[in-house]
């Protein structure tokens, strides 16, 4: 059965999103979940089938489906581009009518967006050429860099200098979630269709094998896996050509890459954690425009990439901080949220934020892996575009610019093939997009600096500054090298054993906080009576592995809350899973040892609300 659901819902996506934010909001005030004093049990119908449960025995499962020219998964800043070119494309052929749906799995498009956010405007400019007046939210140009190494005690500065990956001269310190606000104004305006609180959950295919659309998940389902009354289906969204703009380490372009092989021939992707707060400091320590960056201390590990950042917004004494930490950290004893609040503690840094009020909070998985970890980008129906593969160069901290370039090199593949009506399969294969990506300024950037990252690793802090100096800012990545990663960030933990407990200071609630009181900022909200959407495959490895050989690391990295080990009645430790409190980081299933966390998209609309983050 069809309907055509551009034409069911006839408001726009900022109706959508007021609707979805007003009836969300006697939530908010909630208490974030705490442990249930039960063990963790996986219910979710992707590890438990329906098929074998009686409960699910004349449930009506048929879906209603809708059809699109292209339906892209993610409305972030490439789903966006992705959507605006095809309609600059399509409107300019006189085409109005070539359907673009994006589907936005948060309640307001813009979020679930978390960036630093320092944006170079190379693509923005190629897109939308006139953007300054239609008005982007690009308010704070960068007029002052400072990057220094910290000791314990010390801070010695290292100059910025023309050419240098933290020259950020002629770029714009951002809000990011508010520019992707912008941006689906502009794709609508064009006539993009936007659908945000539609979460999408499993991928369809054609009978030939080419990818067919997605679904979106089911609602009313309870925490056991049952239906309950209020059970409704999901929904398809059909397309000759689906674009997958998920953002780091999105589940359904994980499960496209393994089913069509699309890492075959090149190294695993390895990922970071950025953590960030919002501050209002006062007036007399803001500097607009100003971009700070650090290396070294609290990380004491030599080869553990890692440093902050601390920019300064043009907008009521706003200032971003954060901390980013490479996933392949070695001691499962490490807190990325603790060091994160250590670092604040620095003689150099606690003074900016004296005074200040702390209104945001949040966290996000990214892609370090650079040109050596990208994947084929095309399959038979579709292609993954932005952070999905994962086009961020590491040494600039800066990924934005090149996830929109990608996004908008495979509109006009998808745009060109659809127009050429020459598709083996039934599913579009924009095959065009990969040849005109590599083509790009966005490869030839990543190319230049794609031996830093495993610099550090392999020379440590110190070596790897040596080498950044040499081969990229002289060389400018023309070494007739190229360094491998070593390894996933899951295979990089030491056992417990072998490692020594790491002291981090306690919170004191004005410089430094604890983690539920930090979520609590996100506006994190889930349905509670659903699956947890943190799935095990198997649910005894938790205890049998991670607790026996790492001491439970998942609830250190776990920048939430979301994982705790509680003993038992008997005395034995199970690992509780909290999913309510969940971010949309992806950490879990990225650096849970044995890959036995898969996470799923929760029902639509829940997670975070940040608010210009």
């Amino acid at each position: 059965m069809t309907t055509n659901l551009g034409r069911v819902l006839t408001c726009s996506y900022k109706e959508l999103c007021k609707v979805a934010y007003l009836n969300g909001q006697h939530k908010l005030g909630r208490k974030l979940s705490y442990s249930r004093g039960n063990c963790a049990v996986t219910t979710h119908y992707t590890v438990k089938p329906r098929e074998s449960d009686p409960r699910w025995e004349g449930i009506e499962m048929e879906r209603y489906a809708d059809e699109a020219d292209v339906v892209i998964v993610g409305g972030g800043p490439a789903g966006m581009s992705a959507a605006i070119r095809l309609k600059q494309l399509a409107n300019e052929a006189g085409n109005e009518e070539f359907r673009v749906c994006v589907i936005e799995k948060s309640a307001t498009v813009g979020g679930h967006i978390l960036s630093g956010a320092c944006l170079e405007p190379r693509a923005l400019n190629e897109l939308i050429p006139d953007w300054k007046e239609q008005g982007a939210p690009l308010n704070t140009p960068v007029t002052e860099d400072k990057f220094a190494l910290l000791t314990q005690s010390g801070r010695i500065p290292i100059p910025i200098l023309p050419g240098f990956p933290m020259h950020n001269h002629g770029n714009y310190i951002v809000r990011m979630g508010h520019f992707v606000q912008w941006l689906g104004e502009q794709a609508e305006n064009l006539g993009v269709e936007i659908y945000p609180g539609f979460a999408a959950s499993e991928v369809l295919y054609n009978e030939d094998g080419s990818v067919a659309g997605v679904a979106t998940n089911d609602v009313g389902v309870a925490k056991d896996g049952s239906p309950k009354d209020s059970f409704e289906r999901g929904m398809e969204f059909r397309a000759k050509c689906t674009i997958f703009s998920e953002g780091c380490r999105g589940h359904l372009a994980k499960g496209i890459m393994k089913k069509f092989d699309l890492n075959k021939g090149n190294q695993e992707q390895i990922f970071g954690i950025g953590i960030k707060e919002l501050w209002q400091i006062e007036p007399g320590k803001h500097h607009p425009g100003r971009i700070e960056h650090t290396v070294g201390w609290p990380i004491t590990d030599m080869k553990t990439y890692a440093g902050s950042f601390l920019y300064h917004l043009a907008e009521d004494n706003l200032v971003a901080v954060g901390y980013v930490i490479g996933l392949d950290y070695t001691n499962p004893y490490l807190h990325p949220f603790k060091t994160f609040q250590q670092f604040k503690t620095h003689p150099s840094v606690a003074p900016t934020f004296e005074g200040g009020t702390r209104i945001g909070y949040g966290a996000r998985a990214l892609n370090e892996g650079g040109v050596q970890s990208i994947p084929k980008l095309t399959f038979p129906g579709g292609c993954l575009v932005g952070c999905s593969p994962g086009f961020m160069n590491v040494p600039k901290i800066k990924g934005t610019h090149n996830a929109m370039k990608s996004a908008m090199l495979a509109a006009e593949a998808v745009w060109d093939k659809i127009q050429a009506g020459d598709s083996q399969t039934e599913g579009v294969e924009p095959s065009a997009y990969e040849e005109s990506l590599k083509s790009s300024w966005v490869y030839d950037e990543l190319h230049q600096v794609r031996n830093i990252k495993p610099a550090f690793h392999k020379f440590g802090l110190y070596g790897g500054l040596m080498y950044t100096g040499l081969f990229y800012i002289v060389g400018r990545g023309k070494e007739p090298w190229t360094f491998k990663h070593e390894g996933t960030d899951n295979q990089s933990l030491k056992p417990a054993a072998e490692c020594k407990e790491i002291e981090y200071p306690k919170p004191d609630g004005k410089l430094t906080f604890d983690l539920l009181s930090s979520v609590a900022l996100t506006g994190t909200n889930h349905e509670g009576d659903q699956p947890a959407h943190l799935t095990l495959l198997n649910d005894t490895v938790p205890e049998a592995v991670n607790y026996e050989k790492f001491n439970g690391p998942e609830g250190r990295f776990c920048p939430a809350g979301v994982y705790e080990y509680q003993p038992n009645d008997s005395g034995e430790m199970n690992l509780i899973i909290n999913a309510q409190n969940c971010i949309h980081c992806k950490t879990c299933d990225i650096k849970d040892y044995s890959q036995n966390i898969n996470w799923v998209c929760p029902e639509g609309g829940g997670g975070p609300a940040y608010d210009g983050m």
